[in-house]
């Protein structure tokens, strides 16, 4: 059987072995989640020569609660320690803005590594697997491509060729649930409180701020999912396909939230049970004003 954990297939970030490439070569603006702007390239300003942050442990009481739900997927000990063979943009300043530009391309190959290493653990997928693996081996070869391929790499087409497996191997999970379609969906602010969302395609659907306490998450799919300040107290997400990390991390939860074994309980989120006990299901979806939610489409994301 091909080594399915994200551990040891490095899809988890070593910010040890990085040279702090998530604090420099993205951007971000002031705002909820960032106290100060900063341009792409430039070092935060928090960054410390050892390419620590210098507030890590306090990060959401100084304004930066953003980087607390940023995932590299691993994409940062790749290029720091394969793709520049452990010489930082410190050490040799001529390479920094093509580190910056590469960062980018590898953290997207390392998110598709991602979801392809999941896909092949379901047992529902068995019959695309060795597509599954084909996809899974080349998306690895590209990750180690030199850093002037990687700069050029038409990554978006990449990702498109996997997400047609991807999408396959949701349908084959959720087959039987008759889950509902909302890819996609304006589900913000949204009363889901209790609500039966088993096998139900999400992905891409804007759930921000979204009351999802005590809902049923299994065997949906949440790829692309927009879950930042969506309320999952009690919500049971186990069997939920294509969850990552850094979308628990924007979400919240408490003691009696059921999360994927790969996915760890947010430092964050209270270690009791905050959430009254959820009915058992509501008559229809609603909007964050009372009203019922239609589809409420946007643009698709994946």
């Amino acid at each position: 059987m091909p080594a399915t954990d994200p551990r040891e297939l490095g899809l988890v970030a070593d910010c040890g072995s990085c040279f702090g490439l998530c604090c420099v070569a993205l951007p971000f603006a002031a705002s909820a989640d960032f106290a100060a702007d900063k341009a792409a390239g430039d070092p935060c300003h928090n960054l410390r020569d050892d390419f620590r942050c210098s507030i890590h442990e306090q990060l959401r009481q100084r304004g930066y609660p953003g980087c607390t739900v940023f995932d590299c997927f691993g994409a940062g000990q790749k290029v720091s320690q394969v793709t520049f063979e452990g010489r930082s943009w410190r050490e040799a300043p001529a390479t920094a803005r093509q580190m910056y530009a590469v960062f980018p391309v590898m953290r997207q190959l390392h998110e598709l590594l991602w979801y392809l290493t999941e896909a092949l653990t379901l047992e529902p997928a068995r019959p695309i697997r060795a597509e599954l693996r084909q996809a899974l081996d080349e998306t690895e070869r590209l990750t180690r491509e030199p850093a002037g391929v990687l700069e050029k790499l038409d990554v978006a087409a990449h990702r498109g060729e996997v997400n047609g497996l991807l999408l396959r191997t949701s349908e084959l999970v959720r087959a039987g649930h008759r889950g509902k379609d909302r890819r996609g969906a304006d589900l913000i602010g949204a009363r889901l409180r209790g609500a039966d969302l088993r096998g139900a395609n999400l992905r891409g659907a804007y759930l921000i701020g979204a009351d999802l306490r005590g809902a049923d998450l299994r065997q949906a799919d949440l790829i692309g999912a927009d879950l930042r300040g969506a309320d999952l107290a009690g919500a049971d997400l186990t069997g939920s396909v294509f969850l990552t990390q850094a979308q628990v991390n924007a979400a919240k939860g408490d003691a009696a939230t059921r999360l994927p074994h790969a996915l760890a309980r947010p430092a964050h989120w209270p270690s009791t049970h905050t959430g009254p006990t959820p009915s058992p299901r509501p008559k229809r979806e609603q909007g964050h004003h009372g009203r019922p939610r239609g589809t409420g489409r946007r643009p698709r994301r994946r």
